[in-house]
């Protein structure tokens, strides 16, 4: 019998062997030659690409079906495309908890304690030189805010405790934890020492956390972003730090990846990672062994695993 036509875009040798299982798999080394030769028998499309899955890259595939988003996050995909077309979307929530959690608390440490900038004294032999690095800060004590507890926020948050830090959060709606809840993101922002922004992309965030929160951090505030980008007013985080109204930051993402602006790079006060907060092999194979999954059984019984809110 034929095996139905699948797109993948992005994604691990893996992923591929796993989709191929049920699938002729395609994988997209040139994109536009893909389409033009198999478009038209494309049904199913496994995402995991730079830029956006819109409306025009769906109508290059009109039996297109099913979206299978490798991430938790589904921001560069059109929904309202997908869903006027009839076509699921699904993603991998769950898998990598765990480990985006993980890079949250070590990134707010590495902030905090100042690793990234001590790593460089050393290397560049200041230490022999000049004596001793500058003294850091310690997170035990701490008040952190959390913006978006979710799942990933929440296991942040456990972690977080460990190390004698108290866990405050704002979200739209209060939640069954043992956290305070803060209604209000500025009156938040003004009571901690340090912020964890683990937000969804999308309209409904753009921009959340501008000036107006970012001042109300302070000077001797932590920013942590592991969410999206998109969520934080980039020239006003910038501005803020070069301007002193912020004291630190440690970004994993940014607005416009894998673009980062210049003036973040050249500040000392700012730890910088590529979008890794997932990015180890085992989080990884099961975010890919997860998505292979979400096609291959919405094509057996016309039901996913783990569909996006929007179509379940």
């Amino acid at each position: 019998m034929t095996q139905p036509v699948a797109l993948m875009i992005g994604g691990a040798d893996r992923t591929a062997e796993r989709l191929a299982q049920t699938f002729t798999v395609h994988r997209a080394g040139d994109q536009e030659a893909i389409l033009a030769a198999h478009g038209a028998e494309i049904e199913y499309l496994l995402w995991q690409g730079h830029g956006g899955c819109d409306a025009a890259l769906m109508d290059r595939m009109p039996k297109l079906r099913a979206i299978s988003n490798y991430g938790v996050g589904y921001d560069a995909i059109d929904m309202d495309a997908a869903l006027a077309r009839g076509i699921l979307v699904t993603h991998t929530p769950g898998v990598l908890n765990d480990e985006v959690a993980n890079t949250a608390v070590l990134l707010l440490m590495a902030v905090a304690r100042n690793f990234a900038a001590d790593e460089r004294y050393l290397r560049a032999g200041r230490w022999e030189a000049e004596g001793s690095a500058p003294l850091s800060r310690s997170v035990r004590g701490m008040t952190v805010g959390i913006v978006g507890l979710g799942r990933i926020g929440k296991a942040a948050a456990e972690k977080l405790a460990v190390f004698g830090i108290d866990v405050v959060y704002h979200g739209r709606n209060p939640q069954d934890v043992p956290h305070r809840f803060y209604p209000d993101l500025v009156e938040m922002a003004r009571d901690v020492d340090a912020m964890i922004s683990i937000m969804p992309g999308g309209a409904a965030t753009k921009h959340m956390i501008g000036r107006a929160v970012l001042d109300a951090l302070g000077p001797e505030g932590i920013f942590v972003n592991i969410g999206r980008g998109s969520s934080v007013d980039e020239p006003a985080m910038i501005a803020a730090l070069q301007e002193g109204r912020l004291g630190w930051a440690g970004l994993d993402v940014f607005e416009h990846e894998p673009h980062v602006p210049a003036a973040l790079i050249a500040m000392e006060n700012v730890t910088l990672l590529p979008h890794v907060g997932s990015a180890t092999v085992e989080t990884r194979n099961a975010m890919g062994d997860l998505a292979a999954d979400n096609l291959a059984q919405f094509h057996a019984t016309g039901k996913a695993i783990t569909p996006v809110p929007e179509c379940q």
